[in-house]
């Protein structure tokens, strides 16, 4: 059988690693290419976009796609909802794959925000030199607070407008407990901006801000398609996917 993962996360490769093991089974990574070296997964792959909903839908039905798994990064909700809609289109089994959210716990200063505009909205009163770790797109929310001073991390260089006053640094996780808190430290940082992208290897920066008592402020992350059974591990995915061949009965959500 042929399955689609849509990537971009460890979790992603992960999932095709397990499932290249099959001898049954003959996996497609789509990447959206928006990184210039990206991790490449096993299988065949496939950079670039589908052209919308109706794109993915004709790519589906062109290579005998039996089933797709939506990986992509939590905050890619325009790829997410164009897979709903061609999996609707098609009648080809769609799974959701999400890694948990971070959850804040004792110590932690957390601000929570629907938006990248609503999080630039309350820096203002949290602090003035920003560590804003949201990624290198969507920096036009934040290219208005004049007043402020960011260190902006990304892997790739910042597109489209940006903040005056800023500090550019590209990298790439997973990154340790103390470089996050030599990071904090160097460059006077006194709050903290994330998207809640969830798994390990870029939570140090929220244990360095508990410890350094600084404000943290986490944007929502959007909601997965209505209807669209979610799992939050490979190994799950992967028995999704050995259960929703053709013939085959759904895996239950979860």
């Amino acid at each position: 059988m042929h399955v689609l993962v849509l990537g971009g996360t460890a979790e992603a490769r992960r999932l095709a690693e397990l499932l290249t093991a099959r001898p049954d089974t003959r996996v497609t990574t789509s990447l959206a290419g928006r990184v210039a070296a990206p991790r490449t997964p096993p299988g065949a792959l496939r950079i670039g976009g589908f052209g919308g909903a109706e794109g993915l839908a004709g790519w589906l039905r062109a290579h005998a796609v039996a089933a797709v798994v939506d990986a992509t990064h939590p905050f890619a909700d325009t790829i997410s909802r164009n897979a709903a809609h061609a999996a609707a289109l098609t009648g080809v089994p769609l799974l959701v794959l999400r890694r948990p959210g971070w959850a804040a716990v004792a110590g932690d200063d957390w601000r929570e925000a629907g938006s990248l505009a609503q999080a630039a909205a309350l820096l203002p009163a949290l602090g003035r030199r920003v560590f804003l770790t949201t990624g290198r797109m969507g920096l036009a929310a934040f290219a208005n607070l004049e007043e402020l001073w960011f260190l902006v991390r990304s892997v790739e260089p910042p597109e489209g407008p940006c903040p005056a006053r800023r500090e550019v640094l590209l990298d790439r996780g997973p990154f340790t407990l103390d470089g996050e808190r030599e990071l904090l430290r160097r460059h006077r940082v006194d709050v903290l901006v994330t998207k809640d992208s969830g798994g390990a290897a870029t939570a140090p920066k929220l244990t360095a801000a508990r410890e350094a008592g600084l404000p943290v402020v986490v944007v929502r992350r959007p909601p997965v398609p209505d209807g669209v059974p979610v799992v939050t591990g490979p190994e799950a995915a992967a028995r999704w996917v050995g259960l929703s061949g053709p013939g085959r009965p759904e895996f239950p959500p979860g």
